[in-house]
């Protein structure tokens, strides 16, 4: 018999899927999943792992919504981009958040989230292209979602000195956030960073702070010199929580390291104290010193390093120029100075 005979009024065997306890190779759940371990693999942080974890989530939730089959070979483009109107339009804010009231869970999320998530789905689907899971990253072809500049206040020295005037030094857990508050402006380091902090990471005769890769968000470490004056006060915190004979530096008053949910309530406090009208949270504080520091002349490769982004262009959009830094230099370097010169003279006689 010939081949062509015995194959005639067969099936024929073109895609592939397994049955049984593994799921499909064409499952958005099992691709997303792989994705997802080789983003572990790669031992990134436990926050971006999880933001990768909630992009996936957010899609899958879309696709459910839609009636869409959460197949890869059901999704294209016109898809993924239905998916970012979906996000501006129809996801609800804050849904699931059980912490957030009823009157903030609105329709539609900003534009800055909707992108992080296209960020994070594109960079997913580029790993499974990659290693050969899909045949192509249609991701690449849905654009970012244009957002307003957001003109970021920062806080003035004069604004940090009356924040960190606020704490009553008298009491232990007021100093604890005063020494946190002056490692944060010293240092320029992130408050999960700093929190995280142990003995074994302050080498206070060389006044060097060491940031493990393990604790980074971009997981590189780093080490950072601190002013005398951080370094005593260190020093004195230490003391303080001996009898708690933990390894960390900045611990609650029960002997268990200070979380960040817990100082972000406190520093509000602080700020009211301190009568600063601008919402204060850490990462404005890291913003904040790191603004100070290029407007008193640091170099801008040195603020880099010291805060630990991998990408100059990072720290160039990090930082802001504040509104009296701008009125000052405008003011001494205004073309109109040239134009005007020494006629620019009060007038002798009144209007």
């Amino acid at each position: 018999m010939a081949h062509s005979e015995s194959r005639r009024g067969k099936k024929v065997k073109n895609d592939r899927v397994i049955t049984g306890a593994r799921k499909s190779i064409y499952s958005m759940e099992s691709l997303f999943e792989k994705a997802y371990k080789a983003k572990t693999a790669e031992g990134l942080a436990e926050g971006t792992l999880w933001r990768y974890q909630h992009a996936h989530e957010m899609f899958l939730q879309y696709l459910g919504t839609r009636g869409i089959k959460k197949d890869i070979r059901c999704i294209n483009v016109e898809v993924y981009r239905d998916f970012m109107t979906y996000m501006l339009e129809d996801r609800i804010k804050f849904d699931g958040h059980k912490f957030k009231p009823d009157n903030v869970k609105t329709e539609g999320v900003s534009p800055r989230y909707a992108n992080d998530i296209l960020k994070t789905l594109r960079t997913s689907f580029r790993v499974l292209k990659a290693d050969g899971l899909i045949s192509e990253n249609f991701f690449e072809s849905v654009k970012s979602v244009k957002q307003p500049e957001k003109l970021i206040n920062v806080l003035t020295a004069e604004e940090l000195k009356a924040l960190i005037e606020a704490p009553d030094q008298r009491k232990y857990s007021s100093f604890r956030d005063y020494v946190v508050l002056l490692t944060m402006i010293d240092t320029m380091a992130r408050i999960s960073e700093v929190l995280t902090l142990t003995l074994n990471d302050i080498d206070l005769n060389a006044r060097e702070v060491v940031f493990k890769s393990e604790i980074t968000k971009t997981r590189r470490g780093r080490i950072v010199p601190i002013q005398p004056r951080t370094a005593r006060l260190i020093k004195e915190l230490v003391a303080e929580v001996a009898e708690f004979e933990s390894e960390y530096i900045f611990l609650a008053n029960y002997g268990e390291p200070l979380q960040p949910n817990h100082f972000r309530k406190r520093l509000n406090e602080y700020a009211k104290r301190a009568g600063i009208k601008k919402h204060v949270h850490p990462h404005l504080i890291r913003h904040s010193a790191a603004t100070i520091y290029l407007e008193g002349g640091g170099n801008l490769r040195y603020l880099q390093a010291l805060l630990g982004h991998v990408d100059q262009r990072m720290t160039a959009k990090y930082t802001h120029l504040s509104k009296q830094s701008i009125a000052d230099n405008h003011e001494k370097f205004s073309a109109l100075n040239q134009v005007i010169g020494k006629l620019n003279k009060p007038r002798k006689i009144k209007r």
